[in-house]
């Protein structure tokens, strides 16, 4: 990996670890919001009562936890660049009563694994930050043992994410900041209509096939969202804080205005929609 790459690491665990404890806080809403994407995953891996996955950028343990559920003789090793998610990761499981999950603090890049190691992996919403994907993609391949399968989600375009767009479409609409490098990491890096079969193909994976999965962010009302946005969304809290108090106001209005219009009442639950890709070694 380049030291460009490396930076770019670095500030994505400085960034996640950061922001571990507002995941926590909101964990509950989160894994509901994502569960769509987490449950496709499994079902595409179709995992084996006695098989070894690996669960890639888990997070707080999804769905790598919920794997590890179901089996009573596999087990579910968890990685992460951050040690706070993994954290948060580990007291999940805890809670749960789930003994066969191991979290191991790693840079997709280089994963501390032997070749060929893994029956599976799962991948839920990680491929967009991945400094570089390709050499993320070649390193699931390798872990992986022959006939070995991999489900990744990433989010699809802005037009299908209102969850997303509502806040930083306005903040790109009232601040005007430059937009980032083209294929720099990001929500929409991996939305273009067959990059990510290509990706994998590249990577050398096989009977590829992909689905869009539709969910909804349960927020209750426009200031729930508001709230959460702001607290788990890295590059929402980055835009904001090169704002004023009273751009703030403006862009929280702007905010609160759209989803009010567009999800009126006090049940909120914002549109989202995901493509799951699979592939096989």
């Amino acid at each position: 990996m380049t030291e460009e790459l490396k930076e770019i690491s670095e500030q994505q665990k400085e960034s996640w670890n950061r922001f571990s404890p507002g995941w926590k806080k909101w964990d509950n809403m989160t894994m509901d919001f994502l569960k769509p994407a987490g449950d496709e995953i499994m079902n595409l891996l179709n995992v084996k009562d006695n098989e070894i996955v690996l669960d890639v950028a888990t997070g707080t343990g999804e769905p790598g936890l919920t794997i590890a559920l179901k089996q009573k003789k596999g087990k579910v090793i968890a990685t992460d660049l951050s040690e706070g998610m993994l954290e948060v990761a580990r007291e999940n499981a805890l809670r749960r009563g789930i003994v066969n999950f191991e979290t191991v603090n790693s840079d997709i890049s280089a994963l501390p694994f032997d070749d060929n190691t893994f029956d599976a992996v799962s991948c839920r919403f990680g491929f967009m930050f991945f400094p570089d994907m390709l050499l993320a993609a070649k390193e699931m391949f390798r872990v992986l043992k022959p006939g070995g399968r991999m489900a990744t989600s990433v989010w699809n375009v802005p037009e299908k994410n209102f969850w997303i767009t509502a806040i930083t479409g306005t903040i790109n609409d009232l601040m005007k900041l430059p937009s980032p490098p083209a294929g720099a990491p990001g929500m929409f890096r991996c939305a273009k209509e067959g990059l990510m079969s290509a990706l994998l193909m590249q990577a050398g994976f096989k009977n590829i096939n992909k689905k869009e999965v539709s969910g909804k962010l349960p927020c209750g009302t426009a200031e729930t969202y508001w709230d959460f946005m702001t607290e788990i969304a890295a590059p929402v809290v980055a835009a904001l804080s090169k704002a004023d108090e009273n751009m703030k106001q403006l862009v929280k209005a702007e905010v609160l205005r759209k989803v009010n219009e567009k999800y009126p009442g006090d049940n909120v639950a914002i549109d989202s929609s995901a493509i799951v890709i699979y592939g096989e070694k």
